[in-house]
């Protein structure tokens, strides 16, 4: 299951957008889906039927797009690069995903790219709740998976002092100077995520980027 992390809230106060990043509804998902330019296909993106199953509805998908989403994911948001390329999926109900690509100036700089994204996940829940002292944020660290170059899959809970509790999953893979992040999110807790299933998502983005 792997080690978990639970801090106390501290810090300043942010909007209830932080954690709509992490699950959010379907409805937030289809505005990001339409910001941006039309990118190119390649490296190729996950298609709607690659994401973790959903019991009551199928997957949706926006076009591939180049520049940075918005709003930014949490935790991961503040290091992407204007090169970023992103898709947005959503279903008919809470659960929406993300897929966001890098192509990296070199094999060296992906790596570097990689290691800090991985530092950010990892901190994630503290920061968090530094951010808001409403929120109290665990996580989990999936382990690692040998899918070309790697890939690490985090779990964050929120909850909030008005109630809300969101379950994300996210991933960092490497295929020699691309990086790929995939994010799952939706309302619900660690019995809710479904990790092994995205963990196999993982893999099919990391392999379908070349």
């Amino acid at each position: 299951m792997g080690e978990t992390m639970k801090i106390r809230a501290r810090g300043i106060r942010t909007t209830v957008a932080a954690l709509a990043a992490v699950a959010g509804v379907a409805a937030a998902a289809v505005p990001a889906a339409a910001a941006g330019t039309p990118a190119s296909d390649t490296p190729r993106f996950l298609e709607p039927a690659e994401l973790p199953p959903y019991p009551s509805s199928p997957w949706y998908a926006g076009p591939v797009l180049a520049g940075q989403p918005d709003p930014l994911p949490m935790c991961v948001g503040d290091a992407l690069p204007s090169v970023t390329t992103h898709r947005e999926y959503w279903t008919e109900y809470d659960t929406n995903a993300q897929q966001l690509t890098v192509e990296g100036r070199s094999v060296q700089w992906a790596k570097d790219f990689a290691a800090l994204l991985r530092k950010d996940l990892a901190g994630c829940a503290e920061k968090l709740m530094q951010q808001d002292p409403d929120v109290t944020a665990t996580q989990k660290y999936h382990g690692h998976l040998n899918v070309e170059e790697g890939a690490d899959v985090y779990g964050i809970h929120t909850a909030s002092a008005w109630g809300s509790s969101d379950i994300g999953l996210f991933s960092v893979g490497r295929d020699g100077a691309t990086v790929t992040i995939v994010r799952w999110g939706r309302m619900g807790t660690f019995q809710d995520a479904q990790v092994a299933d995205f963990k196999a998502t993982t893999v099919t983005a990391v392999n379908k980027l070349y």
